[in-house]
């Protein structure tokens, strides 16, 4: 029965992004929906990407296992992130009216700029694409026995990439309405069938913070602190400059509509991720065995902890609930990753080679990159032991290092220049790659140590910027030559 209902919800799901690929007559409507998405579709494209596989299994993990101290990145700064976009970015990106972050990059700093930054932003998406396809793939794992892990992770990528590939955005945007209330409706009922089970919603909590859990800060060691703000950092500013971030806003149907839709999906995702985390917890208070999981040499175990306790100990009608709202965290979420870094990448790094394309074969193009961004996810997840929640932050690593300088300097510096945007690359890689290398978080022998290494990527990137802005400009910024699709759009900057 329960394998009956998931089949039903995966191949609903594949019919509805196949019906949505009615309304792609071009690149612009697969990438950004037309510019016409109205507040609910917006804010539910906004809120349904963003809680993914991570917040429900690997963060509700993490949480009861160590706390609330230990979560700093997702959920605090994620949301916090969306916060940040909805009033100091997003009126930027809508009035610019381009299809791609990348092509803010081109417009303010040339095409160098543009090309690096492209790369890097998609290069991020692999781990959060890989988080996304792995517990997808340890959904269908648990769900059927005979299927092995690998094996389920495969069966997943196929479904999200067919789904994804003829609609696009439009896609994405009509799941995202249905994930969004299945996500709702299914967590919370879940969560208070199990708080009756675990005795009341009192008696977990009561339960959490005896056992210190609820504690927002580390309070252990510098080392601890370090990772804290580290994690927040990078999940606050490494997430602005990102193409799924970007399109979210520029699909809105009006600026107004792209800022309330931000800042009201970045408000209810941070209330609603503490639902999953309350429900993992709910797990060790009705069976103090699951802890056990906590134990295991292969970390992606771990995050079977909620599956788990959803098949032993709740009857058929909320199994189908849970896994119904799991599985429309995953695809809504995976659908975005997959679609962002076929964009820019066709956009703004394949550009130069595809200036004689008419609409049509971009479009094809766009299909095929989003296909090869599918292959490399599925292959990251097959070979890596990390996390969901590891995967997401290195991925935004990369962008906070090397994209969130250039970005917010370019709209709120009036001196920042296409040199000073090559300096801080040039200064902040580097920097951050031989710290990476050094670091020693198990073992740090003072406060330097324990600085995560994107930090202080982070630090060179502005240092770069700054110096390189002063000086005499020996690289300055060419002249832009727009292609017929650039013609057509004629955007303005923003500051």
């Amino acid at each position: 029965m329960l394998v009956a209902c998931v089949l039903i919800y995966m191949v609903a799901t594949v019919a509805v992004g196949l019906y949505a690929a009615r309304m792609v007559h071009g690149s612009k409507d697969y990438m950004v929906a037309g510019r016409s998405l109205p507040l609910y579709m917006n804010f539910a494209c906004v809120f349904a990407t963003w809680f993914g596989a991570e917040t429900v299994l690997s963060v509700s993990s993490k949480f009861a296992h160590e706390g609330l101290g230990f979560v700093s990145g997702d959920p605090f700064g994620a949301s916090f992130c969306l916060v940040l976009v909805a009033l100091f970015f997003a009126r930027t990106f809508y009035r610019m009216e381009l299809l791609t972050i990348g092509d803010y990059y081109h417009k303010r700093y040339g095409k160098t700029v543009e090309i690096i930054t492209s790369l890097g932003i998609a290069s991020s998406y692999l781990g959060w694409t890989s988080a996304q396809l792995s517990a997808l793939g340890l959904t269908i794992h648990v769900l059927f026995d005979g299927i092995s892990l690998n094996q389920a992770i495969v069966i997943g990528a196929c479904v999200v990439t067919v789904y994804t590939l003829f609609g696009g955005m439009w896609s994405i945007a009509l799941t995202d309405v249905i994930q969004t209330v299945a996500i709702v409706l299914g967590l919370t009922i879940v969560a208070v069938l199990l708080a009756s089970k675990a005795g009341g919603f009192d008696a977990v909590l009561a339960h959490a913070h005896e056992a210190g859990k609820l504690h927002p800060m580390p309070h252990v060691t510098t080392a601890a602190w370090m990772v804290f703000i580290g994690e927040f950092i990078t999940m606050s500013l490494g997430s602005i400059p990102q193409q799924d971030v970007f399109q979210r806003v520029t699909s809105a149907r009006d600026e107004r509509t792209a800022i309330i839709g931000t800042f009201a999906g970045g408000v209810f995702y941070f209330f609603f991720s503490f639902v999953p985390m309350f429900i993992a917890y709910s797990a060790i208070v009705i069976d103090a065995n699951f802890a056990t999981l906590f134990e295991s040499e292969d970390t992606r175990l771990i995050q079977r902890i909620l599956p788990d306790l959803i098949l032993k100990s709740t009857p058929i009608w909320c199994q189908a609930l849970f896994f119904g709202a799991l599985l429309s965290a995953i695809l809504s979420t995976a659908s975005g990753t997959l679609l962002a870094p076929a964009s820019i990448l066709s956009e703004n790094v394949l550009r130069p080679f595809t200036r004689h394309l008419k609409d049509r074969q971009l479009l094809f193009l766009l299909r095929a990159i989003l296909v090869g961004v599918a292959v490399i996810g599925t292959w990251i997840s097959l070979t890596s032991n990390s996390t969901m929640y590891e995967m997401v932050e290195a991925g935004y690593s990369v962008t906070l290092v090397t994209a969130f300088v250039p970005l917010v300097c370019g709209i709120y510096w009036r001196r920042s220049s296409t040199q000073g945007a090559i300096c801080s690359m040039l200064f902040a890689v580097p920097v951050w790659l031989g710290a990476k290398y050094y670091w020693l978080p198990e073992e740090p022998t003072g406060l330097w140590d324990s600085v995560p290494p994107q930090l202080y990527g982070l630090a060179a990137s502005f240092v770069g910027m700054i110096v390189g802005s002063m000086l005499p400009q020996l690289v300055r910024h060419a002249p832009v030559t727009e292609s017929p699709r650039e013609a057509e759009r004629r955007p303005t900057l923003g500051h």
